[in-house]
C-alpha cells in the first residue's frame, strides 16, 4: 500500500500566490523563462530556472546556477514570501482547464515506495536531467515542485476532498494561459488521520503522470541522505518527497505527435505506396484532420490531410506495448519506411505536445522546416496503468498531461 505523509509546507503568501506561481522547469528554456519572469521578482523561476539572474549563456549546470537557486529560496524565506506551516498538513490543489477541474491532494509519497515499485513508473529517464534536478533538491534541502501521480478511483476520499473545498481556497487565481488554479489547506486532524490511513491501507499504488526526472532525482537525493546518517530512522524528512495525487478518472491525456524532416529519399508518391502495406489510407483534404479512434492517425504532407487506418496484423490489442498507436507508428513507418531507428537520438523526428492543437503540425509542414506531420490519437490513463502494472516501458514522447502544475505554491524541506 502507499505511502502519503501529511508535512508542514512552506507556502507561498496568499496575496503573493498568482505572481510567485510558475511554469514547471522543464516546460521552458532559459531565455523564456527569463523574458516570463521579466519585472516579476518574486516569480519562481528565480529558483527553478535561477541561471535567469545570471549571465546570459551561463552553463545551467554550473556550481553558480544551483548555488543561485539556494539564495533566492532562503530570501523568499527570509522576506516572509513563503513561510510555512505550523503544523503537517495536507493540501488540495485544483486546476480548472476548458471548463474541466481536476482536484489533487498534495502530500509527501516515500522514497521507500519509489524503490519498491509501489510507485509505478511508465517512462524511462534520462540521466543529466536526473542529474541536474538531483544537484537542485541537494543544494536547495527541498523539493521545489511536486510530481504529478494518479491513483485509482477511491469513494471515501472523493468524499473527504469534497468536502475540505467547501470552503473559500486560501489561493485562487486565472494564470496567463487562462487556466484556473485553487489551493486548500487540510488542517483538521481526524482528516489528516484518515487519509494518511487511506493511503496506507486502501490505495495499492501510485502512478507517475508526469515528473518521472524529478521523482527519481527525489528518490536519490533521499538515498544519499539516508547512507550518510549513522542515526537513520526513516521518519525524516528526507524519507518523503513533494507530491500532488489525482483520482485517475479526472486526468486527460493529450495526443503527442511527431513531425519529420524528410522522407528518406523517397517521393511523395512513393511514400504513400509504402503506406498502404500496413494502413488504408484516406485523402482527406486541404482542412485538418484529427483522428477518431484508436488505430486511426492522421497524416499531413504537401499541404493536404490524410486518414490512416492500421491494418489489423499491425498491432496486437493484447500487448500493453504493441496496442499503443506510437508502437505502430515506430513499427510501421518510422523505423521501416523512414529510416528512424533511435526516437531519443535522430535529429530528423520532433514532437509536439497536443496541447499545440494541429494547426502547429500543419505551420511546422508549410513552413518547409518539416516534410510531413503525423497525429496521433491520444493515450488512455487505463492504458498507461497497465503499462506500469506490467513493469513495462512506453516509447518516448507517448505521453503530454494539461494542465500543468504550477510551481511555487508549496514547498517541502528535506530535515
Amino acid at each position: 500500500m502507499s505511502i502519503l505523509k501529511p508535512f508542514k509546507g512552506y507556502r507561498a503568501k496568499p496575496e503573493l500566490a498568482a505572481l510567485i506561481a510558475s511554469r514547471p522547469y522543464d516546460v521552458l528554456n532559459s531565455e523564456e523563462a527569463r523574458q516570463e519572469a521579466q519585472g516579476n521578482d518574486y516569480s519562481f523561476l528565480h529558483i527553478i530556472k535561477s541561471e535567469i539572474d545570471l549571465s546570459s549563456g551561463v552553463d545551467t549546470h554550473s556550481q553558480q546556477v544551483y548555488d543561485k537557486a539556494k539564495a533566492n529560496l532562503q530570501k523568499f524565506i527570509s522576506d516572509g514570501i513563503m513561510i510555512q506551516d505550523e503544523k503537517p498538513c495536507y493540501y488540495i490543489y485544483a486546476q480548472t482547464m476548458n471548463g474541466k477541474t481536476q482536484y489533487g491532494i498534495v502530500g509527501c509519497a516515500g522514497i521507500a515506495d519509489y524503490e519498491n515499485n509501489i510507485i509505478k513508473k511508465h517512462e524511462l529517464t534520462r540521466p543529466d536531467k536526473e542529474e541536474d534536478r538531483m544537484i537542485h533538491v541537494r543544494h536547495t534541502n527541498f523539493n521545489c515542485e511536486p510530481v504529478f501521480f494518479a491513483f485509482k478511483n477511491h469513494l471515501e476520499i472523493d468524499m473527504i476532498m469534497s468536502d475540505a473545498i467547501l470552503i473559500d481556497p486560501v489561493y485562487s487565481f486565472v494564470a496567463d494561459d487562462k487556466i484556473s488554479h485553487f489551493f486548500w489547506v487540510i488542517d483538521n486532524d481526524a482528516k489528516i488521520r484518515r487519509l494518511e490511513q487511506l493511503f496506507a491501507e486502501e490505495v495499492d499504488c501510485l502512478y507517475v503522470a508526469d515528473g518521472h526526472h524529478r521523482t527519481a532525482a527525489a528518490a536519490r537525493v533521499g538515498a544519499e541522505k539516508r547512507k550518510n546518517n549513522p542515526n537513520h530512522t526513516g521518519m525524516e524528512e528526507y524519507n518523503y518527497f513533494l507530491s500532488v495525487n489525482f483520482p485517475a478518472n479526472q486526468l486527460n491525456i493529450f495526443d503527442y505527435n511527431r513531425v519529420v524532416k524528410d522522407l528518406n529519399n523517397l517521393t511523395s508518391v512513393e511514400f504513400l505506396d509504402k503506406l498502404k502495406s500496413g494502413f488504408s489510407v484516406e485523402l482527406k483534404g486541404a482542412d485538418i484532420y484529427k483522428p477518431e479512434k484508436l488505430h486511426e492517425f492522421s497524416m499531413y504532407l504537401d499541404g493536404k490531410w490524410y486518414a490512416l487506418s492500421a491494418k489489423s496484423n499491425t498491432y496486437n490489442d493484447s500487448d500493453p506495448i504493441a496496442v499503443l498507436d506510437v508502437t505502430i507508428l515506430t513499427n510501421q513507418i518510422l523505423e521501416p519506411i523512414l529510416n528512424i531507428a533511435d526516437l531519443r537520438t535522430s535529429n530528423r523526428i520532433d514532437f509536439v505536445g497536443g496541447i499545440r492543437g494541429l494547426e502547429e503540425l500543419k505551420r511546422r509542414v508549410d513552413s518547409g522546416e518539416m516534410k510531413a506531420a503525423f497525429a496521433l490519437y491520444p493515450v488512455s490513463m487505463q492504458q498507461l496503468m497497465d503499462i506500469a502494472d506490467t513493469n513495462n516501458i512506453m516509447p518516448p514522447k507517448t505521453t503530454w498531461f494539461e494542465p500543468k502544475l504550477r510551481s511555487g505554491l508549496v514547498l517541502h524541506e528535506l530535515s
